[in-house]
């Protein structure tokens, strides 16, 4: 008769090597992962590109400008835009895994959390979408919905900006060149 002591230890090392393997092929898949380079990191790239100032005008005519001003060791990207007639906007980018997160600080005093996922390093426009806002009482109050950025060349893009009130869209269009 086998020894009871010997079947239970042989199966606790049978339990604990399975263990092991699976272990290992969770962290394989898992680094695989870590490692990967997100289309994230080719479009966040192509923001910091756009570090300097930009002036140029809006749908109406109107004198727009905006300053790209990476921070924090290139891990954030401060936009600073001021269109005639408005007070200035403040808008902040970074890298969110496979995302490129936007946070905008308005002049009505709320915050709109936006996200655009590039689906390819070669692209012609990023397009972030409204995820929720600080100091936003409802979702019909005034706030920027959505910001499309069209890369038109190296010297010149255009900013297609989203104001939603009252479950009603209403577009802002910027072009604008490098100083």
């Amino acid at each position: 008769m086998p020894c009871p002591y010997c079947i239970n230890n042989l199966g606790g090392f049978m339990n604990r090597r399975r263990l092991a393997w699976l272990l290992v092929v969770v962290m394989l898949f898992a680094g695989s992962r870590l490692l990967a380079s997100p289309h994230s990191t080719a479009a966040f790239k192509k923001l910091l590109a756009l570090a300097g100032q930009w002036e140029g005008k809006d749908e109406h005519g109107m004198a727009v400008t905006t300053t790209f001003k990476p921070m924090a060791s290139n891990t954030a990207l401060m936009e600073t835009l001021a269109a005639s007639g408005m007070e200035e906007m403040v808008s902040l980018y970074s890298v969110d895994q496979e995302s490129i997160a936007l946070v905008h600080y308005c002049p009505t005093n709320n915050q709109p959390r936006m996200r655009a996922t590039p689906d390819s390093d070669d692209f012609k426009e990023l397009v972030f979408e409204f995820q929720g806002a600080g100091n936003l009482k409802s979702p019909t109050e005034g706030h920027q919905h959505r910001l499309v950025i069209n890369f038109d060349d190296a010297n010149h893009i255009t900013e297609t900006w989203t104001w939603r009130q009252n479950d009603k869209d209403t577009l802002m269009v910027f072009h604008l060149t490098r100083k």
